[in-house]
């Protein structure tokens, strides 16, 4: 059975961590079901991490959708947030209501997640209204990229700290299950995790909140060239990915691959197939 919206809650008045990554495809998917990490975010990260793009705003609802249907199908046991994108709930609470609903009804997802704080209040509550669950995003807002001019750290002076931790309470009070708290000093994270009684999901906001969030391909290494400081590479695919494609290469090249063993044959005899490979 998948994990629930009581269960993530039930974790953090344990004690409990809570585990999550992103996940866009089956393989991957499939490994984060196996290994029971609670929750997966189909995020709208896909923009930069599946497509090559330089932000996540030019990632669609069709697009979210399609990723998602795909993780549903190939787990069974994550709790399963859709990334709302970027202008598919900033216009107005119908518009919000209406899409996320869409997304939940074609993809399967159990919640899905939208960035914002005070202002998104109404929305969270319209949306939660609707039965569809919501997980705050408050912090670091990627999809406010062309107002920050860059990805930073957010809260560090008094007058943003206190801006955070507002929209934490706020966030709780419209309805929101759980929080994600990107990029942010640990006092406040820790701060707004004592202070909220729902779930707090870090990304960039050390060890204090209620769980963690990665990207699968930064977790594994998958690009050499992204090394932030909150990031902890478990892996080096890069590395082992690139090796393994300049081997296929030289094979193919010096007709060692396909060998006998890889190879269909009309005659059974062993030794008429090793007189034809000699």
């Amino acid at each position: 059975m998948r994990v629930t919206v009581n269960q993530l809650l039930k974790k953090k008045k344990k004690g409990e961590k809570i585990t999550m990554l992103t996940s866009y495809d089956s393989l991957f998917t499939k490994l984060i079901d196996k290994n029971e990490i609670d929750m997966i975010l189909v995020g709208d990260s896909l923009g930069m991490v599946v497509q090559g793009n330089e932000n996540t705003l030019g990632v669609t609802i069709d697009e979210i959708i399609y990723h998602t249907k795909i993780v549903v199908r190939n787990s069974s046991y994550p709790f399963i947030v859709a990334d709302m994108p970027f202008m598919s709930y900033q216009t107005n609470s119908y518009d919000a209501v209406k899409n996320a609903g869409r997304i939940i009804k074609e993809s399967g997802a159990n919640a899905v997640k939208i960035e914002g704080g005070v202002e998104f209040s109404e929305t969270i509550k319209a949306l939660v209204r609707a039965s569809i669950p919501v997980v705050g995003h408050i912090g670091l807002l990627p999809q406010s990229i062309n107002q920050l001019g860059k990805f930073k750290v957010q809260g560090k002076t008094e007058k943003k700290h206190n801006k955070i931790i507002e929209d934490a309470k706020k966030l709780e009070s419209a309805g929101a299950f759980m929080i994600v708290l990107e990029a942010i000093p640990y006092e406040l994270a820790k701060e707004i995790t004592q202070t909220v009684s729902i779930p707090t999901i870090g990304i960039g906001a050390g060890n204090a909140t209620d769980g963690q969030v990665l990207v699968i391909y930064d977790l594994l290494g998958g690009d050499s060239s992204f090394n932030p400081k909150f990031l902890k590479k478990y892996l080096n695919l890069e590395k082992l990915v690139s090796d393994a494609i300049s081997e296929y290469k030289k094979d193919v090249e010096n007709s060692s691959f396909p060998a006998m063993e890889n190879t269909f044959f009309k005659t059974k005899s062993k030794e008429e197939i090793i007189s034809l490979y000699s």
